[in-house]
């Protein structure tokens, strides 16, 4: 059974969002597509099973909130 998941990240301006998703994009190969759409960071899991699913989205969110913080200062 594969498991998908989509997640959208709103900033206020598009800069912002390219910048965090410039911090993640390395760690994300083979594990998460995410593009920047407008002021929107899209995500897009896919795994292959829920298990797998649930690890990803915790080591990915970890990220995003420290290229977030980093983002702001």
């Amino acid at each position: 059974m594969e498991v998908d998941c989509l997640l959208e990240f709103y900033y206020e301006n598009r800069d912002k969002a390219q910048d965090v998703l410039k911090s993640v994009d390395v760690d994300n190969y083979g594990y998460v597509e995410a593009d920047v759409e407008e002021n929107r960071l899209v995500s897009k899991i896919q795994a292959k099973n829920l298990q797998s699913l649930l690890h990803t989205l915790d080591d990915y969110l970890s990220c995003i909130s420290i290229a977030e913080r980093i983002a702001e200062s």
